[in-house]
């Protein structure tokens, strides 16, 4: 039995607006580790690659899953795209991308809905595959539709056997035990209010995922949720760059490199004032940066090494 994703405080998952990074806040609380911390312990689970959005076909973030996939020698890959908000036309693209990438047997099933994601025809396509891929869009509506279905089951399922899961931006958002949104500026000039809400849990040690990171500005959004809920760490990614993840160590490959922000230090925040107007005030926040070819460790929250 794998632990299953985390739920919110007396809140049944939250359906998004349909619009990336476009939705309501929900009080949540950081997901009890007790079971996670054990599931993530034991080792023996697969590998996730998680990107920061942009990735190219030739860069090393997406080739560090093609090859961990052995998607070029013909292995079975399963994409999916129910993030986007037009999944079928990003599954064309993908498809395109994977091909050129010289990626040989991979398909592209459209979940759309709950109906979709409930096709045990696409449970048993992931269950028999090398590697599974999640794109990029709106990483709530990600998870509303997958959670608890028969698709999520075997993309859990899949990991828990030592399989290959990448996703990027929202793909990669939605991988983790809460998932973060919002609190930016959207293409009409408007303020979209923060969202911290359960993710699909397949990567614990209480952290939470930005994408996009330093090409978008993102650091303040992540101050702001780390603020927060100071037990969480936060992990922002690059474009075009991957945090490849095996156990409890995350190695660091691509064009960008790995923000890592730890609130388990701080000592005064005025984060529930930001809601109302005022700027955040935040003391003691523990902030990092892993380039690629470097190795962190989630569990101590540190470079690896620092450790030997």
């Amino acid at each position: 039995m794998h632990p299953q994703p985390p739920r919110a405080r007396g809140d049944s998952l939250p359906v998004s607006s349909g619009a990336e990074d476009n939705n309501n806040h929900v009080d949540v609380a950081p997901a009890d580790t007790g079971a996670d911390a054990d599931w993530h312990s034991r080792g023996g689970q697969g590998t996730l690659i998680l990107i920061g959005g942009a990735t190219t076909t030739r860069g090393a973030a997406l080739r560090a899953f093609l090859e961990r996939a052995q998607a070029v020698e013909g292995s079975s890959i399963v994409g999916i795209t129910t993030a986007s908000s037009d999944p079928r036309a990003s599954a064309d693209r993908w498809k395109r991308d994977f091909v050129r990438a010289k990626a040989g047997d991979i398909i592209f099933p459209i979940i759309e809905d709950r109906d979709d994601a409930d096709d045990p025809s696409i449970a048993a396509a992931i269950s028999g595959s090398r590697g599974v891929f999640l794109g990029g869009g709106d990483q709530v509506k990600l998870i509303t539709t997958l959670s608890g279905s028969a698709v999520g089951k075997a993309i859990w399922d899949h990991f828990a056997r030592g399989g290959i899961v990448c996703g990027t931006s929202a793909g990669a958002a939605a991988l983790t035990e809460l998932t973060l949104a919002g609190n930016e500026v959207d293409d009409e000039g408007k303020l979209v209010e923060q969202y911290i809400g359960p993710g699909l849990g397949l990567l614990g040690f209480r952290t939470l995922i930005d994408t996009h990171f330093t090409q978008r500005r993102r650091l303040y959004r992540l101050f702001v949720a780390i603020a927060s809920y100071r037990e969480v760490m936060g992990l922002g990614i690059d474009e075009d760059t991957a945090m490849i993840v095996q156990g409890e160590v995350a190695t660091v490959e691509g064009r960008g490199g790995v923000t890592f922000v730890d609130g388990r230090s701080v000592r005064f925040d005025n984060a529930e004032e930001v809601t109302k107007g005022r700027q955040l005030t935040l003391s003691a926040l523990r902030v990092g940066i892993v380039g690629t070819g470097y190795s962190f460790n989630l569990r101590a929250r540190e470079l690896e090494a620092l450790l030997d």
